[in-house]
């Protein structure tokens, strides 16, 4: 196996830390968070569908525990969750150059929570802002792994101009690397830009659900807390909501069906995604429960 765990910690009845090393992303020592169904068992024999959950470019693998209810919302849920580090600003792709994010999540992950906690071949992903675009760009770029995917104010393409520039940006300064290095530079490596666009690639998305979720304005939502501060973090909103148009489209030259709930006002942040969260979950675990 491509992936060695290198330490495993029990935070919970049901939660487990996996430290691990993957040769798909260098020698770096990433974390896995995995949720269990209560009741899994070591000695069962029992395959359990699994549902990975992407986080954003500046958040980790203990995110989604953190900042949802995701444990208790999945407390009597027949399936196994995998969080896996992204690393920071790693992008959900093959990189041209360094890390193979998109085959350690899609491959890597999936050999190891097969191997170790008995995962199905029956999968889901969802992701928030850069998961969100993780989520959608490995259930295009491997046609039938998926039941569904959702993604939550992530980018449904990359080759716009506005959305190429911005997340050029954002990788070069969270990811403080050269972010050339992820899809090489626009128009000369453009076979690079379009095997890691989901939009290019939707025609992959067919007998996969679909929910996308974005707001418009980045402006503080119901869902917000009152006297919310602003944050730069906002203005990817209305640029990732951008992005949804083209990819819509593509959709329905493709006759692929896809729930989106489009809002106006909502942040950039976690609170927003939660709700979304809770809005798909009736059909994510519909997804994984079906023969």
């Amino acid at each position: 196996m491509s992936i060695k765990v290198l330490d495993e910690e029990r935070l919970g009845d049901r939660l487990r830390k996996l430290t691990v090393r993957a040769d798909a992303v260098g020698a770096r020592e990433l974390e896995i968070r995995v949720l269990l169904p209560r009741s899994w068992s070591a000695r069962g024999s029992r395959l359990w569908p699994l549902l990975t959950l992407h986080h954003g470019g500046l958040d980790d693998s203990s995110s989604w525990v953190a900042r949802t209810d995701v444990e208790e919302l999945s407390r009597d849920a027949e399936m196994l969750i995998v969080m896996p580090d992204g690393g920071r600003a790693g992008g959900y792709a093959d990189w041209r150059r360094g890390p193979q994010w998109q085959t350690f999540h899609v491959r890597d992950v999936f050999e190891l929570m097969r191997e170790r906690y008995a995962a199905a071949d029956v999968r889901a992903v969802a992701g928030v802002s850069g998961g969100g675009y993780g989520a959608l760009l490995g259930a295009a770029s491997n046609p039938g792994t998926f039941r569904y995917a959702a993604s939550f104010s992530g980018p449904c393409t990359i080759r716009s101009p506005l959305a190429s520039v911005t997340l050029l940006a954002a990788t070069g300064i969270a990811g403080r690397v050269n972010p050339f290095d992820m899809w090489g530079y626009p128009l000369v490596h453009d076979r690079f830009w379009r095997a890691g666009d989901p939009t290019h690639l939707a025609a992959g998305l067919r007998g996969t659900g679909l929910f996308l979720s974005c707001g418009l304005t980045g402006r503080p939502g119901p869902q917000d807390a009152p006297g919310t501060p602003w944050n730069a973090a906002n203005l990817v909103e209305p640029i990732v909501r951008s992005t949804i148009a083209p990819f819509l489209r593509r959709l329905r030259v493709h006759r692929i069906p896809v729930t989106a709930h489009l809002y106006r006002d909502g942040t950039h942040d976690w609170p927003c995604w939660e709700r979304e969260f809770h809005r798909v979950w009736p059909s994510l675990t519909h997804a994984l429960a079906k023969p």
